[in-house]
């Protein structure tokens, strides 16, 4: 009805998003602007008091870049003695309207039972929207400076003083599917991105470890608008990639609606079953700069300073399995003490909900500074 419309015009214009122009000097993880915001629905409103912020942070070429997040203080913790979870959202979409932020606000984030959990434990939780949420949007979706934005959304948690959170609280990172990746990304390049966190563990479940190796698959199956979304992320990361000359006029179409409406749902739903074909005149991935740009965003090439708990369906149909084991035996020659779950028979997206209890369990125990036991 006309109040809905309305209601949408004005969360259209909401120019806290929009990154000021020139940024502002500082470092990575300094604070830009900040407001208070609702954690969630009412039972997590009851839980904690949250503040929506924008931060200082490094995009994929190492430029300075304006990030929005989230962040959230349980009421019932010492917030100066109050671990802090850097949260690394699961896809939310293209659009602005999808900003993991903005569902935050509104009650509808598809992961609130994962914040709730953390809250009613005493964690703070920094929740990243990664880069590119603003009115023309220009979202990086599953590359490396995901990690830059994740870390970069605890120091703003730390430094923002509203939070009374301590410069020297554990930290962990956290997060599933694309978060997954965008946990272990911050895992690889904390030491040394963000030496002065004192890191005690990674979690990342689903994890998109190799973009070729899970993009490709896609072709033709349901969730072929995952593979167009890494595409359009790629594209917004690296200018020289040039996405639009590739497209045809459903391309140019479809990209037009991705940006302007596609969330997580439209994605999953708006492209079963296309093909490169459908979109494009040629292949980006046939071509030697794309190809560079994916090998660059591949995980594992590196250790993760800190135990890793990973874990992954053996019937993902999204994001395959077999390139998450690669990933694990990749830290695992590279000594990361990692401890590995694969679930059997369950969908990718149940065991956004199902893997709770372990990460929970996982976190607790390195926040109480009980050691890991690798299963490498």
């Amino acid at each position: 009805g006309a109040g809905t419309a309305g209601a949408e015009q004005r969360a259209a214009a909401d120019d806290f998003y929009t990154p000021p122009s020139p940024l502002p000097a500082g470092s990575p993880g300094d604070v830009i602007r900040a407001r208070p915001a609702k954690a969630g629905p009412p039972s997590a409103r009851a839980l904690a008091n949250a503040w929506q912020v924008m931060y200082l942070s490094t995009d994929a070429l190492g430029e300075p870049v304006a990030v929005t997040g989230i962040v959230l203080v349980p009421k019932k913790a010492d917030a100066a003695r109050a671990p802090i979870v850097g949260f690394g959202p699961g896809t939310s979409g293209p659009a602005f309207r999808c900003a993991p932020s903005r569902f935050i606000d509104q009650g509808a984030f598809y992961e609130q039972a994962a914040l709730n959990e953390m809250l009613a434990q005493g964690y703070a939780v920094a929740v990243t929207d990664y880069e590119g949420y603003h009115e023309n949007p220009a979202t990086t979706y599953v590359v490396d400076s995901m990690g830059n934005a994740v870390i970069d959304a605890v120091r703003a948690a730390q430094r923002l003083p509203e939070t009374g959170l301590s410069q020297e609280a554990q930290v962990a990172f956290r997060g599933y599917s694309q978060g997954g990746a965008a946990a272990m990304w911050a895992g690889q390049k904390q030491p040394e991105y963000a030496p002065e966190l004192k890191l005690a563990g990674v979690v990342g479940g689903g994890v998109p470890a190799d973009l070729a190796s899970v993009g490709l698959p896609l072709e033709g199956q349901d969730p072929f608008g995952f593979l167009l979304y890494s595409m359009l992320g790629m594209d917004n990361a690296y200018p020289e990639l040039d996405l639009e000359s590739y497209l045809n006029d459903a391309g140019r179409a479809m990209l037009a609606e991705l940006e302007g409406n596609g969330c997580t749902l439209e994605l999953l739903l708006g492209y079963q079953g296309k093909t490169i074909t459908d979109y494009f005149t040629s292949s980006p991935f046939a071509t030697e700069a794309w190809l560079d740009r994916v090998a660059e965003n591949r995980l594992g090439t590196g250790p993760v300073a800190a135990p890793v708990f990973q874990y992954h369906s053996t019937a993902d149909e999204i994001v395959a399995f077999w390139q998450a084991e690669e990933l694990r035996g990749n830290y695992c020659a590279l000594g990361v003490p990692v401890t590995w779950k694969a679930w059997d028979e369950i969908s990718h997206i149940t065991l956004v909900y199902r893997g709770n209890q372990d990460a929970m369990a996982f976190l607790a125990d390195r926040f109480a500074g009980r050691a890991a036991t690798s299963n490498c």
